[in-house]
């Protein structure tokens, strides 16, 4: 089942991605981001919606960057949206946020972590926003489907769900690909988070490490396992950027990227 967002339906016809700075920084850096990517997503038809966090408040330590915070934060994505005319996702981490947030946010993202925390999602789901929920590395893809009667029970049925990679052993994730044909089957979109499925968790002692080499693979292998919309966290230099830098995708490979999960999509929708 598609879901109507501005002039597109995310699941309808195209490939939907959603993607940008895991944190927000410098407006500058945002809109560098914005205009690429979505020249590119003009280029290749492909609907695009701009990602980034004004919190990120699930930190291995307590001198992590966390963002820029909720007001600044929403003023400046407001810009970006209004700027560059693009829908936009962003993360939520309390109940009390989610209406603010809606007065901005065309999708309201419940970060994996929060995924079970019931305030949280019938909060977000009252805004009538698109309510993306991040499944837990915690948890198997079968027990979304509570998560999903949540939502439902609040009185929303724009649900989306994202696959994010399972918790496997210490400080490593790994993609089940039966996830998306199981989620799928809940009636809504799921999406594939191609960046945070290559973290590995805390294993820089006081940080997330990552490996962005395999980001497209995984990419790719989800499109030609049915997937239709993804999710990338990017940024023009990440080994510079102050969260999340090892798994964000480069801005400078995104073209070659988008262009081969468009070809794969293409292919798998005949």
């Amino acid at each position: 089942m598609g879901i109507l967002l501005d002039n597109f339906e995310i699941s309808g016809d195209k490939l939907t991605v959603l993607a940008g700075p895991c944190a927000i920084e410098k407006i500058d850096i945002l809109r560098k981001t914005a205009e690429v990517i979505k020249s590119v997503c003009l280029d290749l038809d492909i609907n695009y919606i701009f990602k980034s966090s004004f919190d990120k408040a699930n930190r291995t330590s307590i001198n992590s960057y966390r963002g820029v915070g909720i007001d600044e934060g929403l003023e400046i994505l407001s810009k970006i949206k209004k700027e560059f005319d693009v829908p936009i996702v962003t993360d939520v981490h309390l109940p009390e946020q989610c209406a603010k947030v809606a007065e901005v946010a065309d999708i309201i993202q419940i970060p994996a972590f929060l995924c079970r925390q019931t305030d949280l999602l019938v909060a977000a789901a009252k805004t009538g926003k698109i309510v993306n929920i991040k499944k837990g590395q915690f948890l198997a893809p079968q027990q979304m489907k509570p998560l999903v009667k949540k939502v439902e029970e609040s009185g929303n049925n724009r649900i989306m769900l994202t696959e994010r990679g399972t918790t496997f052993g210490y400080n490593n994730l790994v993609v089940d690909y039966r996830s998306f044909y199981i989620m799928k089957e809940f009636g809504y979109p799921v999406v594939f988070d191609a960046t945070h499925s290559v973290q590995l968790p805390g294993a820089n002692g006081e940080s997330t490490s990552g490996d962005r080499r395999f980001v497209p693979l995984l990419a790719k292998a989800a499109v030609a396992a049915g997937v239709d919309t993804l999710f990338f966290e990017v940024h023009p230099n990440p080994d510079c950027a102050p969260c999340d830098g090892p798994n964000m995708l480069k801005l400078c490979d995104v073209r070659s990227v988008f262009e081969k999960c468009k070809e794969i999509y293409e292919v798998v929708k005949k």
